[in-house]
């Protein structure tokens, strides 16, 4: 059976507050199997007979709006998927100390226009890599020293995105994922008729 992870946007800021429990168990209530978290920032593993991310992504949305009250944007990869993430590299040097990489998980590739509005962002801070449905940020100070943010890059790109820290993505490919099972090309492959979503 095919095994998911879901990134859900803003699921434990803004006053919000999850239990990872309770999260799994409104996983479990749309029928999924193998449910699991991954720290606290919203971060699902799950099994799922569907072949398509972009319903998986609409039912648990209508689910955790109905569930929770308010709209949580989900973003899902296949495993293979976060492999080829967690291996791809935009940045060279980029674990250097103090600097931090992160990952922005959007619905759809940006357009032209919307990519150089946000290399506009450019500084001797801040750095932007854009690959296929990844926004990769890297930053020279923690992301609460920067003039850049999530809000940012949403209102730069009129989309929704969630953020993860790299290290984040790499755990979660090495405690979840068999990467041997997955050899890393040089490209992952693009997704296809990705519906437009536009950042509220």
């Amino acid at each position: 059976m095919p095994r998911y992870i879901a990134f859900l946007r803003a699921i434990n800021v803004g006053g919000h507050t999850v239990k990872m429990d309770h999260l799994r168990s409104l996983f479990e209530s749309l029928g999924f199997k193998e449910v699991q978290t991954f720290i606290a920032s919203g971060n699902v593993i799950f099994q799922s007979p569907s072949k398509s991310p972009q319903t998986l992504e609409r039912k648990i949305e209508v689910h955790l709006r109905k569930a929770l009250g308010y709209d949580v944007a989900t973003f899902i990869r296949s495993d293979a998927e976060l492999s080829r993430i967690a291996e791809y590299k935009p940045f060279k040097d980029s674990d250097g100390e103090g600097s931090s990489m992160y990952v922005a998980f959007l619905h759809f590739q940006p357009e032209k226009e919307s990519q150089k509005k946000l290399m506009a962002f450019r500084s001797k801070i801040n750095d932007f890599h854009v690959h296929q449905t990844e926004v990769y940020w890297f930053c020279l100070k923690k992301m609460t020293e920067s003039d850049f943010s999530g809000a940012v890059l949403e209102k730069t790109l009129g989309m929704s995105a969630t953020l993860r820290n790299s290290t984040t993505v790499r755990k979660l490919a090495e405690n979840f994922i068999a990467r041997e099972r997955f050899p890393v090309p040089e490209a992952c492959p693009p997704r296809k008729n990705r519906v437009v979503r536009r950042a509220i």
